[in-house]
């Protein structure tokens, strides 16, 4: 591969169509201010770069980005891009990855209020995310030992599996599709409401008013903590160990538990079967 070392740059499409090139150790800045420094480059590898201009990765193919940062300024870095690898790098960008393919992500610290919209096959772990409305419209995406902080996250996903993570955001998982929950703490309210096929195990969900209008939800051997008003209207497979705060009106299927402290059925605007069963001592 061809070398690009040690240098600045701030023109616009300062090295559009790249190809076959490694670039180390350059800066992407200046007063001219120029867009789409990389745009359409072809098997890059970015090493130790500093990103601070405007959507510097758009359509790009086959490319690493490792030890790097991509600023705040850059707005929207990485769009409609596919097969990329990134890794021990810093990004921001209110809307950091949006509709690309075929990307992994591992060792990364990524602050973005629209992060990962409309992509496939997406790939993180061991990192730490801020985002809002965090991989909207996602498909086919392996998260594992990630932590993440936002609001209305994973909404309208489908072909999901998250593990051995942390997730502090209300509203997850609203109207998503086959999403398997493992070994994770899920902490907010509004709980993956009119979700269908989704399955949490091993897990601790903590908020208000969780799992709401759901299709084939299942917990298998869960821990809820404050989770007041659960379950109304779903269609449920529940085992949990420990407390429920209360259960209202579950459409159907069965909710075992060691403790509820209040079962509802009362103003259904439905017919409500779901079972709720105390497990014996």
């Amino acid at each position: 591969m061809n070398t690009i070392q040690f240098k600045s740059f701030d023109k616009e499409r300062a090295l559009y169509n790249l190809k076959d090139t490694e670039v180390n150790n350059c800066t992407f800045a200046g007063s001219m201010d120029g867009e789409s420094a990389l745009k359409e480059a072809r098997n890059i590898v970015i090493s130790d770069c500093n990103f601070s201009l405007r959507y510097p990765l758009w359509h790009v193919i086959d490319f690493k980005i490792k030890k790097s940062t991509i600023s705040d300024a850059s707005r929207a870095p990485i769009w409609y891009s596919m097969n990329g690898i990134i890794e021990n790098s810093s990004i921001s960008g209110i809307k950091a990855i949006r509709e690309c393919n075929n990307i992994s992500i591992s060792n990364c610290h990524i602050s973005s209020e629209e992060f990962g919209w409309k992509c496939n096959n997406i790939n993180i772990f061991d990192s730490q995310i801020d985002s809002v409305y965090f991989l909207f419209e996602t498909k086919n995406v392996h998260i594992k030992n990630l932590k993440m902080q936002g609001k209305y996250s994973f909404q309208y996903m489908d072909n999901v599996i998250i593990e051995n993570s942390y997730l502090d955001t209300k509203d997850a998982f609203w109207h998503s599709k086959n999403v398997t929950v493992k070994n994770t703490v899920v902490k907010g309210e509004y709980l993956a409401w009119f979700s269908e096929n989704v399955t949490f195990i091993d897990c601790k969900i903590i908020g208000t008013q969780p799992l709401c209008y759901c299709k084939n939800l299942k917990l298998i051997n869960c821990t809820m903590e404050a989770t007041d008003l659960a379950f109304e209207y779903s269609e449920v497979d529940a085992d949990v160990v420990g407390n429920i705060l209360s259960v209202k009106n579950p459409k159907a299927g069965k909710i075992v538990a060691d403790s509820v402290g209040e079962v509802i059925f009362e103003d259904a605007v439905m017919p409500v079967e779901g079972q709720v069963i105390i497990r014996e001592k």
